[in-house]
Formats: C-alpha cells, sequence, structure tokens
C-alpha cells in the first residue's frame, strides 16, 4: 500500500473531486453572496429589496462581485449583463411623465410640482438595482407615500401614490 493511501480508505477519480469542488464553491458563493447582500441592505434600511425580492441579474451581480473579491474562478463581472433601468410613468393631473433617470420633483425640480406646500427640491425619485425609489429631499412637509411620511427611500410599484405638497404623482408604472 502507498504512503499516501490509508487501509479501507478509497481516495476519489480525480474528475469526482473537481465536481465536488466545484458544488461546494458555488454552494459556498451563493451563501456568501446572499450574506454580503443582506449586510448592505441592513445598512440601507428600507431602500433595497429582500435576497428573494431581488433581480436575478441583481443576484448574479452580487455572486461576481464576491467571487471577484474572493479570488475565485467561474462568474465574473464580465459575465454580468448590465441591470437594465425600467421606465418610470407617472401622472400628475393630467398630465403624464415618463423618466429613464433619476429626477428631483418640486418646484425647481425636474418634475416641476406648482404647489405652495412643496420644497424647491422636496424628493428625489431614483433608479437602483433596476427598481424605482422614492426619497424624501428633507422637505418641509414632508414626501408622503399611500398616505405614509416616509423616512427613508421606498420602493415604487404600480398604482403608488406619492404626495409631495398637496399635490399627487401616480406611479403609472415603474
Amino acid at each position: 500500500m502507498s504512503g499516501d493511501q490509508q487501509e479501507g480508505v478509497k481516495q476519489a477519480p480525480p474528475i469526482q473531486a473537481a465536481w465536488h469542488y466545484l458544488l461546494v464553491t458555488s454552494i459556498d458563493l451563493d451563501r456568501l453572496a446572499r450574506t454580503a447582500y443582506e449586510a448592505h441592505r441592513s445598512a440601507n434600511p428600507g431602500s433595497l429589496p429582500s435576497w428573494e425580492d431581488a433581480a436575478e441579474q441583481e443576484q448574479k451581480a452580487w455572486k461576481a462581485a464576491v467571487s471577484a473579491v474572493a479570488g475565485q474562478t467561474g462568474v465574473t463581472l464580465a459575465d454580468v449583463e448590465p441591470v437594465p433601468t425600467q421606465t418610470l410613468l407617472v401622472q400628475v393631473g393630467d398630465q403624464r411623465h415618463t423618466f429613464h433617470t433619476d429626477i428631483i420633483a418640486g418646484r425647481q425640480g425636474t418634475l416641476a410640482v406648482t404647489d405652495d406646500y412643496a420644497s424647491n427640491h422636496h424628493a428625489r425619485f431614483q433608479a437602483a438595482h433596476g427598481l424605482w425609489y422614492v426619497k424624501d429631499l428633507g422637505s418641509t412637509n414632508g414626501t408622503w407615500l399611500n398616505g405614509r411620511r416616509i423616512h427613508a427611500p421606498q420602493r415604487l410599484k404600480k398604482g403608488d401614490k406619492v404626495k409631495i405638497g398637496h399635490t399627487v404623482v401616480t406611479v403609472v408604472s415603474a
């Protein structure tokens, strides 16, 4: 018997050992990506969906980033397609507005709100992780989402009503 083998212990053939290593590495990478994402999410309460609700591309991006940091082979940042930014369509009164990038709503904002109760730069509508969020910018009268004052960025969905001053911005699609 060779010095490398112990009596009664078989060594796995090289292919089988490599498969096991890849499986364990993949499982560890998934767990590490999820852990990193949840740590990031807890540092930004209310602004990110849970891991299960995150878009598939978002999960791939986290796995790629963790893989790169860990120095593992496999998925890299080059393998991940960018997360597309979805269009935001809102209605204010009888007018509809379409946005593809972040905007400010207020008396002096990209989305002009002619309302004495709105601040000059009242709220930010921002795209992150392929989703749209609204954030109050320290306005005097606050920003309200579906009847509740917000204190942190909130995810937007179809049908949401964002109140800026006395003006209601309805999300048609996000």
